[in-house]
């Protein structure tokens, strides 16, 4: 369940606001290559943050950090990080170490094969179980203690609708994204009782290169409205957000499917 809408501020927030001063909000962006993550990150430096983008594409990652420098952000630096290597996560916590203020993260990783390809190719879940689930927290791991030693900042973790259910298209990804979502909650349970959030979203169908020629594809989100739902969920404390909201009672029906049914289901 999702927290109410909005929360008046909490003595410990205010404690928090007042020791960060006015240095901008330090995010971290993981996989920030994605058409969701450029889009907040884009949002993002129209408010002035800091930014520290972080991906495998260091060409386009180059070209964000140009165009959200451009927009107004305090600073834009590219990073590399691979969520398969855990050797490229140190300059990362480094770099926001260093970080005045606030610090943030949002998370975008994640890896899609066709289930046909896997069922063919089991070594393949490896890799989107790095991708989706173990690589993200992996960092946000060694995130959680600069928030906790701040006693302010936002964690952002892209779950998936997909890891609601088991369905015979994408239980492979479903699974791994089920997992990354178990494990933000259990991350908001800690980081809550030092001042820190977790906001958990579980996008529908967006327009990304993930889903591009996907069949069965309906109501597809642009990635801007999608940015636009996160930070209105962080900045009211959010707990859990379908986005678009009405993936929320899809999700409720497909979930409450018996399972003698369900399993003849191609969905």
């Amino acid at each position: 369940m999702s927290a109410p809408e909005s929360t008046p501020e909490s003595a410990p927030e205010r404690a928090a606001e007042s020791a960060t001063g006015s240095a901008p909000e330090t995010w971290l962006v993981l996989g920030a290559s994605s058409a969701m993550a450029r889009a907040l990150a884009r949002a993002l430096a129209n408010e002035g943050a800091a930014l520290i983008l972080a991906g495998r594409d260091d060409d386009d990652l180059a070209a964000l950090a140009a165009d959200c420098r451009f927009r107004g952000a305090a600073s834009a630096e590219p990073l590399r990080w691979d969520a398969r290597d855990p050797a490229t996560i140190a300059p990362l916590i480094a770099r926001l170490e260093r970080a005045e203020g606030k610090v943030s993260a949002a998370v975008f990783a994640g890896s899609m094969p066709p289930q046909a390809e896997i069922d063919a190719d089991p070594a393949l879940i490896d890799g989107v179980a790095a991708d989706s689930f173990t690589g993200p927290a992996q960092v946000l791991s060694r995130v959680a203690p600069l928030i906790e030693a701040r006693g302010a900042g936002t964690i952002v973790g892209v779950a998936s609708v997909a890891g609601d259910r088991g369905r015979v298209g994408n239980y492979v990804y479903g699974a791994a994204k089920s997992a990354f979502a178990t494990y933000l909650s259990g991350l908001r349970n800690r980081l809550n009782r030092a001042g820190g959030h977790v906001v958990t979203v579980k996008p529908g169908f967006v327009d990304t290169a993930m889903t591009w020629g996907l069949p069965g594809m309906f109501l597809v989100a642009p990635p801007e409205a999608v940015a636009a739902s996160i930070l209105k969920a962080a900045r009211r404390r959010r707990n859990v957000i379908y986005t678009p909201f009405f993936w929320r009672y899809i999700m409720m029906i497909i979930r409450a499917v018996p399972e003698p049914i369900f399993k003849k289901l191609s969905i």
